[in-house]
């Protein structure tokens, strides 16, 4: 089920700061540039057959509106940018920069539950809402 929104999101909503940070997108997301999707909700496998679970958990995932499947930083960024905030993330996207920005999202994608944990103090959640906390970008 693609969208017409630019971008289409693929989140791990038991993650306590993935769930912060998607909340404080879906606030700033004025223009609904953004469909945000829970790998974790009951409609997701009948939604999105055709996509790997396990695939979408390792890391962030988000559709283009074309179809094409992006993942990791790239989908941040391109998140980031479409809120008005893409200065913060864009220096990641730089050619030097991205090759190690890469390595230390995949440790943080594969840790991020102990990472959320210690930042935050709250455990993989079910679901994750978040709601009133306060995330300054």
């Amino acid at each position: 089920m693609i969208q017409n929104s630019p971008l289409t999101i693929f989140y791990d909503g038991y993650c306590p700061l993935c769930s912060i940070e998607m909340n404080k997108l879906k606030q700033l997301d004025k223009q609904k540039n953004i469909m945000f999707v829970d790998i974790h909700a009951p409609a997701f496998s009948v939604d999105y057959p055709h996509l790997d679970w396990q695939v979408l958990d390792a890391r962030i995932h988000g559709y283009l509106a074309d179809g094409t499947l992006i993942s990791g930083l790239d989908v941040t960024y391109l998140a980031w940018k479409l809120v008005g905030k893409g200065w913060v993330y864009a220096p990641l996207r730089w050619p030097v920069i991205k090759w190690f920005a890469d390595i230390a999202y995949n440790i943080f994608a594969k840790y991020r539950h102990r990472i959320s944990y210690l930042l935050t103090g709250k455990k993989r959640c079910v679901p994750c809402e978040n709601k009133g906390e306060k995330v300054d970008v």
